[in-house]
């Protein structure tokens, strides 16, 4: 018996094996970016959507595009996610325009959209469609008619479109994973494709219209008969597109069990299509080498001769070189340039040590001459005097620090400034004579005290006064 812990260890190596076949074969098969350039309307924006269904489940269903994208932003992102085409619409005036490319180098295939359908025209025509989400979990068949034309550029539009879609082994495929299929059909007088997209059905056949209701998932009413036989026998009161007219253009004998009640292995079985769109009719103008550059391998208008085309690759060859010579010299400046400034970089760190040496062997000298630091001063000064005018205030002490330092200088290192005397006082001297005569007027006209302190008359004026004793 296998023990549960084991059980668990081999289901998760299962899963992890399947997983990583799973992530192999996802990356094996070609992948699609479907996006416009430049102004669109709503029907082609609409006609990318239908386009985007049609290649699924191997392309980007949301891939969203902006105004500032260019090209080389989804040719970036096209490498890590395994993007193998592009399909580009494009509209002008006049016409409608899809870009086939093939990642990474090319080639690019041009076509015209002469005519196109979109999906909900095409399902509104008929009068029953099969569409379900279950036919789109699994890629389309694809069908190629009348490609084996004589002609390089026939062969590499069916190459292109082959590759666009993944390859089948007829050995190994499931056919329940077929449900729709892709119908490409050249025209060799027109030269035009047409695109169809179609659903497909399998019907087990050699029935009568009773035995196919009755194996149907709804059941017919039998209200009206009175024996089964009747409906068998029959078929009454069931429409005609309930049982479509089949012969030798679409009746296959199974070599699997198909989807479907009656649908056996080695049973005759009938293949409807339904179409469900969209359309397209699509006409090649041009087939380039690489993306957007290169040349051009054929055009449907302009045709040219061989000398013509050699003369092409020839000048194309020259200008290449040409470039290739630009480039090696503007490498060559680049290097100058750069070994030039790498030169000055080290004279200027030789030349700043050796002023560093010089100012640190001559920091103890002083200059008691002219100095550098007055002419500054004298700047300083004016832009003070500038900014006390413009503003009308003094202004602050950080503003100006060179001013600021001087004049601390010249406080501590200065001479003492004389004390200047205002004009509108005497000299000390002319003050002391000054206060001597008052004194002896005073005695004249005054108090007048004797050496013992009492008081004296005297007589001024010829008036006698009296002043007591202090």
């Amino acid at each position: 018996l296998q023990q549960p812990g084991n059980r668990k260890t081999n289901q998760k190596k299962s899963r992890a094996t399947a997983n990583h076949v799973a992530e192999q074969t996802y990356a094996a098969v070609p992948h699609s970016f479907v996006f416009h350039r430049g102004q669109i309307g709503k029907n082609v924006a609409q006609l990318i959507v239908d386009v985007r269904r049609v290649m699924e489940p191997y392309t980007a269903e949301s891939l969203k595009v902006k105004k500032k994208n260019v090209l080389k932003d989804f040719v970036a992102i096209a490498g890590p996610l395994g993007v193998t085409h592009f399909m580009i619409f494009s509209k002008t005036p006049t016409t409608i325009n899809m870009r086939l490319a093939r990642l990474p180098k090319g080639p690019t295939l041009y076509f015209r959209v002469l005519k196109y359908t979109l999906i909900k025209d095409v399902v509104s025509s008929l009068k029953k469609h099969r569409m379900h989400e279950q036919q789109f979990t699994h890629h389309p068949l694809l069908i190629l008619n009348n490609f084996g034309a004589d002609g390089m550029h026939i062969k590499l539009m069916a190459t292109m479109f082959q590759n666009m879609f993944p390859s089948i082994n007829v050995q190994k495929v499931s056919l329940n994973n077929i449900k729709r299929c892709v119908l490409l059909n050249y025209n060799p007088e027109s030269q035009e494709i047409e695109l169809r997209h179609y659903s497909l059905k399998v019907v087990p056949v050699g029935m009568s219209r009773g035995v196919k209701k009755l194996m149907q998932e709804k059941f017919p009413n039998m209200s009206k008969f009175e024996d089964i036989s009747e409906l068998l026998m029959k078929g009454t009161n069931l429409s005609e597109s309930e049982a479509e007219q089949d012969g030798e253009h679409n009746i296959t004998e199974l070599p699997q069990v198909y989807s479907g009640r009656g649908n056996m292995a080695s049973q005759q079985s009938a293949v409807r299509l339904t179409e469900i769109g969209p359309r397209m009719t699509l006409q090649l103008t041009k087939i380039q080498e690489g993306i957007g550059e290169g040349n051009i391998i054929y055009h449907s208008l302009i045709s040219k001769t061989e000398e013509e085309i050699q003369e092409i690759l020839n000048r194309k060859e020259a200008q290449l070189k040409e470039k290739e010579c630009r480039r090696k010299k503007q490498a060559e400046n680049v290097a100058q340039k750069k070994e030039k400034r790498e030169q000055h970089k080290k004279n200027s760190l030789e030349g700043i040590k050796k002023k560093r040496a010089e100012a640190e062997e001559d920091s103890e000298v002083e200059d008691p001459g002219m100095q550098d630091g007055q002419e500054v001063a004298a700047e300083s000064d004016d832009e003070v005097e500038y900014y006390r005018q413009a503003v009308g205030e003094e202004p602050d002490e950080d503003m100006f620090p060179s001013v600021k330092k001087r004049r601390g200088a010249e406080k501590s290192h200065g001479p003492a400034k004389k004390r200047k005397l205002s004009s509108d006082k005497p000299p000390r001297k002319d003050m002391d004579a000054k206060r001597n005569d008052q004194g002896q007027n005073r005695g004249k006209t005054g108090k007048v005290w004797n050496k013992s302190g009492h008081r004296e008359n005297m007589k001024l004026g010829g008036t006698a006064h009296c002043f007591d004793e202090v």
